[in-house]
C-alpha cells in the first residue's frame, strides 16, 4: 500500500490493493424481531424491506424503519421453529406491475406462496390483492401440504430468466422418512421454477416454462431440480452486475454435513442427492435415487464447524474492493460464523470452491452476528448480514480507503 508523508503538505494517495485488508460491519437498522430476510426495493434505491418471521414486512428507508408496515400477515401466519413468513421476492417488472410474492406457513402448517400488488402508496402493499398460487389445480387447495413442522424451505428468488424459483424442503422429520426429495410425484424436496408473468385472472397464477426439465415419468412439471433437504437461502450471481447467472444454494444438513451447491446458468434437471447423500457422503441408501448422476456440493463443512448453513451472495459490489468481487459469502446460523470463498471457473460453466476464508472476527465476532438468518444486497450490490437473535441488519464494509478512493495523509 503506497503512501508517503511530506512535512507541511497534504498528499493524495491512490489505494491500489486491499488483499490483506480486513472487512468490518456497521449497524444499518436495529429494533427488529426475528428478521429472516432483507430485500432491496427494485423501484427505490433508498428503500429495503425486512421480513420478520412472525408475519410482518417492514419498510426501511435510509436505515430507518418507517410506519406503517408494508404488509402484516400475522393473522394468516403460523410462526415458530422453522415456520412463519419466510420469503419475499419482487417480480422483474415490479416497477410497472407492483407485483411481489411471499412464502409463508399458514395456520394449518402448510406452505402458501402468495402474490400481492403494491397500493397507490408504494410503501404499503394492497392486502386485498392477495392471490395464492394454486399448486393443486384450479379447484384444488392453494397450498403445498407439509407433513411435518420442519424443513419448510421458504426462500423465493427470481432468476435472470425472469422465472420464480421456489425452494422447498423435504417435508420434515429426520432423514426424509418417505423419500420425498427423490419422489417424482411430490413438490417437496425440490426446487421449482414457474412463470408467474400471467394475467391476474389466470386460474392458478403461473404456467410451467417450456424449458423446464421433465425428469422421468410422472414428474411434476414445475420441478427444476431434485434432492434438496432444506434449502435455506439461494441466490443468483447477478449478470446485471457482471455475474455469471449461476445459482448458488445452501442446503441445511441432517447430522453431519452442511453444503453449498453450484448450478451453472440454465442447468436444470440436476439431482443434488438428498436423502441418498448428505453433502458428498452416502446417507440413507435403502431406496434408490429418482435418477443419477447425483451432483456433489462445491463446498461442505461438518458439524464440528457449524450446524445450520445460511446461503448468501456472490459479491458484485465495489466498496469492499476488487479482491472481494466474485467471492461467495455464506454463514452458519447456529455458530454465527461467516466465510467467503473464491469460485474458480471450470468446464461447461461449472465452478469449484477455493480459498475459503473465515471472516467472523473481522465482522465483529459471533456475539455481534448472533444467528445469521440471511444476507442481502442493495441496489449497488453491497452486502448486508441479518442477525436473527439481535434483531439487526449489519452492512459489511471494506476498510477506509478501498480501491479507487483517495486518502488524505498529513
Amino acid at each position: 500500500m503506497p503512501k508517503r508523508a511530506v512535512a507541511g503538505a497534504v498528499v493524495l494517495v491512490f489505494i491500489a490493493s486491499i488483499a490483506e485488508a480486513q472487512l468490518r460491519t456497521r449497524t444499518f437498522v436495529s429494533g427488529l424481531t426475528q428478521p429472516v430476510a432483507f430485500v432491496q426495493d427494485p423501484a427505490d434505491r433508498s428503500v429495503q424491506f425486512v421480513v420478520e418471521q412472525r408475519g410482518r414486512i417492514l419498510v426501511v428507508r435510509n436505515g430507518a424503519i418507517q410506519a406503517p408496515d408494508f404488509l402484516d400477515l400475522q393473522a394468516a401466519t403460523l410462526a415458530g421453529g422453522e415456520r412463519g413468513l419466510l420469503g419475499l421476492a419482487f417480480a422483474p417488472d415490479a416497477g410497472i406491475s407492483g407485483r411481489f410474492f411471499v412464502n409463508f406457513t399458514n395456520r394449518d402448517g402448510h406452505t402458501v406462496v402468495a402474490r400481492f400488488r403494491r397500493s397507490s402508496n408504494p410503501l404499503i402493499a394492497d392486502a386485498a390483492s392477495r392471490f395464492d398460487l394454486r399448486w393443486n389445480g384450479p379447484s384444488g387447495a392453494a397450498l403445498i401440504t407439509q407433513p411435518f413442522a420442519n424443513h419448510n424451505g421458504g426462500h423465493l428468488a427470481f432468476g435472470p430468466d425472469g422465472f420464480l424459483y421456489v425452494g422447498l424442503g423435504d417435508g420434515g422429520s429426520a432423514n426424509d422418512p418417505d423419500h420425498r426429495a427423490q419422489d417424482r410425484t411430490t413438490l417437496l424436496g425440490k426446487m421449482l421454477r414457474v412463470d408467474v408473468n400471467v394475467p391476474d385472472s389466470h386460474a392458478i397464477g403461473y404456467v410451467v416454462p417450456s424449458g423446464n426439465p421433465v425428469v422421468g415419468g410422472g414428474a411434476r412439471p414445475e420441478v427444476w431440480s431434485f434432492g434438496w433437504r432444506n434449502p435455506w437461502r439461494y441466490n443468483f450471481d447477478d449478470p446485471v452486475l457482471g455475474g455469471t447467472g449461476a445459482l448458488l444454494a445452501a442446503d441445511v444438513g441432517q447430522g453431519r454435513w452442511e453444503e453449498v451447491n453450484y448450478e451453472p446458468s440454465g442447468r436444470g434437471g440436476r439431482n443434488y442427492g438428498w436423502r441418498n447423500r448428505e453433502g458428498a457422503h452416502d446417507n440413507v441408501t435403502s431406496l434408490p435415487p429418482a435418477y443419477t448422476p447425483l451432483v456433489d456440493p462445491i463446498h461442505e463443512y461438518d458439524h464440528s464447524v457449524g450446524q445450520s448453513i445460511t446461503g448468501g451472495y456472490v459479491y458484485r459490489g465495489s466498496s469492499l474492493g476488487p479482491s472481494y468481487r466474485g467471492r461467495y459469502f455464506f454463514a452458519d446460523f447456529i455458530t454465527s460464523r461467516v466465510w467467503s470463498m473464491a469460485l474458480v471457473p471450470g468446464e461447461n460453466g461449472e465452478a469449484r470452491a477455493n480459498d475459503v476464508r473465515e471472516i467472523t472476527t473481522e465482522l465483529g465476532g459471533a456475539s455481534q452476528l448472533s444467528g445469521v438468518s440471511a444476507f442481502g444486497v442493495d441496489a449497488a450490490g453491497e452486502l448486508y448480514v441479518v442477525s436473527y437473535n439481535r434483531g439487526m441488519v449489519l452492512r459489511i464494509l471494506g476498510p477506509p480507503g478501498t480501491p479507487g478512493s483517495l486518502r488524505i495523509i498529513r
